[in-house]
């Protein structure tokens, strides 16, 4: 599988290698997976030795190449302690060049592990050593920042606390690592987006829906319902770029039919730790029968909050706390957003045991508000160039949405005058559902920030795309197009998220916390990926305290590779 589009040595030839990919133009059977070694490993201690290379795996009934950490999808789990000094050498034996990134950690910029922005990543045959303090603790990830990540560079980091914490202390603990796998070349993947960013989307609206719609509600307004979604060339079943079409949905490395277990008896409080490890799926997750405690978001804790399902998308984790009441087995249930497929697992008192797998949720169409955002204060003609939304921050620094810093053109089919700025919402596909569904305003971290400065400046990013193209980009440019983003050394500064597409951002900074804003103005939670909903505007502030150059992006690897991408520079 080769990935050279996407495998720069050096920036310029990492922004010529996504401009040069940007330029060109049912998984129904599973089976278990042949690994080199069964389970990954749990590795402990403050030094560790990555080892990527290829291994053969079948997941579909068919033989394929998988690229590896240490033998298994996913990699080792790296477990080690706050305040740790961790030393991690990761030798690249493939025949091209590969990275680890250690995704929400806070290191120098120089181990970050971002080719052509913090190093020039790591040749065939070498050993690049990885150096950091753990000023941190809770559930965190690492996985290759290139399309190896596709193929199965990932895995899990546990860091743990100093001191435990009293109201979080459970019999078993495990990962749970959710995944997608295609048979395809990932490079293929991105040609195939490239040529119909539909391409995998096998829900779209078809001539009987409409027929349908018209019995429904008449023929003027089912014309109408879809006039408006034309005009923007947007599909109210665009919620994923790529499906169980070619998708095989992994939980630790295991098909659905290979049903990863973890053993939970009566009585016992399990710790999940949770990790989106998805390339482009989002996963909406529930254990019928039990209540999820959710604890902590993208390693940091939160005041605990019960739900029955919660969505996530690539790049973040959540930790939840279940309790188990008798010694039955509950399956462990994670279908993907736009309802083509699954991964699942199983919680049972003892090996071999099942629970009913829930069918799959009817697909439920995106709504109006994700694509115009605040419909409260609509008023006159709807236009794809301006609509009218309302909706405002209450905090003083947030102003009308300005769009002179944004270009539109060809590269931008879609934006958002006034979108929406609740965080209340659990998002398309989930709302109303009969399910107590967690959502952002749920999050609230249980500590002050030390950091609590007025920001002294904001920088404002659109989200922006084509999806008929398959362009994504911020600001209406794509990497190859836009200077670096500057943050000042030392200041406090608000970034604003303004997502002028259909589709949800999972948005992640490098090297430095993003502290979610309440609606108000307020600190909601901490967060290292924040997932922007369509047609919503949010803000976080940042403290601006990690010299060198980031990566700020969309964890979605398709759309990374396709623009959605900043590098950020601190000094």
């Amino acid at each position: 599988m080769s990935n050279s589009p996407f495998l720069p040595l050096t920036k310029r030839q990492f922004v010529k290698g996504i401009a040069a990919a940007t330029a060109m133009a049912s998984t129904g059977l599973f089976s278990n997976v042949s690994w080199a070694k069964a389970d990954p490993e749990e590795l402990t201690g403050t030094e560790f030795h990555i080892n990527i290379g290829t291994i053969p795996v079948n997941f579909t009934g068919k033989d394929r190449i998988g690229t590896v950490a240490n033998g298994t999808i996913p990699g080792p789990v790296l477990k080690f302690k706050e305040g740790d000094d961790i030393t991690i050498y990761v030798t690249n034996n493939l025949n091209e060049m590969t990275t680890i990134h250690w995704h929400g950690i806070i290191l120098d910029y120089r181990m970050d592990g971002v080719p052509g922005i913090s190093f020039p990543g790591i040749e065939p045959g070498e050993t690049f050593v990885h150096r950091f303090t753990a000023v941190q603790n809770g559930t965190y990830w690492y996985h290759a920042h290139t399309l190896h990540e596709q193929t199965g560079v990932y895995g899990a980091l546990v860091i743990e606390p100093k001191e435990a914490f009293e109201n979080e202390r459970v019999d078993r603990d495990y990962t749970v690592v959710l995944s997608d796998w295609t048979d395809e070349d990932p490079v293929d993947v991105f040609l195939n987006l490239k040529k119909m960013g539909s391409y995998y989307n096998y829900q779209q609206q078809t001539v009987g829906d409409f027929m349908d719609d018209v019995t429904l509600m008449g023929l003027g307004k089912a014309i109408s319902s879809r006039k408006m979604w034309q005009k923007g060339r947007m599909g109210r079943a665009d919620f994923s770029d790529v499906s169980a079409a070619t998708y095989t949905y992994l939980m630790n490395g295991k098909s659905p039919t290979g049903n990863w277990t973890g053993i939970a008896k009566a009585g016992e409080k399990v710790r999940l730790r949770f990790i989106c490890a998805g390339t482009a799926s989002f996963f909406d997750i529930r254990i019928p029968g039990l209540k999820l405690t959710v604890v902590s978001t993208d390693g940091q804790r939160v005041v605990h909050v019960d739900v029955d399902e919660f969505r996530f998308g690539p790049g973040e984790t959540y930790d939840v706390i279940v309790e188990i009441p008798d010694d039955k087995a509950y399956t462990i249930f994670a279908q993907s957003i736009d309802r083509s497929g699954y991964a699942r697992g199983t919680l049972s008192p003892r090996a071999g045991m099942e629970a009913k797998v829930p069918a799959l949720d009817k697909l439920v169409l995106l709504d109006p508000i994700d694509m115009m955002g605040d419909m409260s204060r609509m008023s006159g003609d709807l236009a794809m160039g301006g609509m009218a939304m309302g909706g405002m921050q209450k905090s003083g620094l947030h102003k009308k949405p300005n769009h002179a810093r944004t270009e539109y053109g060809p590269s931008v089919d879609m934006r958002v005058d006034f979108p929406r700025l609740n965080l209340d919402d659990p998002g398309p596909g989930l709302r109303n559902n009969g399910r107590r569904v967690l959502t952002l305003a749920d999050l609230k971290s249980p500590f002050t920030l030390a950091d609590d400065r007025m920001p002294t400046r904001e920088i404002e990013l659109h989200l922006t795309g084509n999806m008929e193209r398959f362009i994504w980009s911020m600001d209406g440019l794509k990497l190859n197009e836009a200077k670096p983003v500057h943050f000042p050394l030392g200041e406090r500064i608000r970034v604003i998220l303004h997502n002028d597409t259909t589709m949800i951002h999972p948005m992640h900074l490098h090297g430095m916390w993003s502290d979610l804003e309440s609606p108000d103005g307020g600190f909601q939670v901490r967060k290292h990926t924040i997932a922007v909903q369509p047609a919503q505007r949010i803000s976080m502030l940042v403290t601006v305290d990690a010299e060198g150059h980031w990566a700020f992006h969309c964890h979605l690897l398709y759309h990374m590779a396709a623009g959605m991408f900043r590098e950020v520079v601190v000094a």
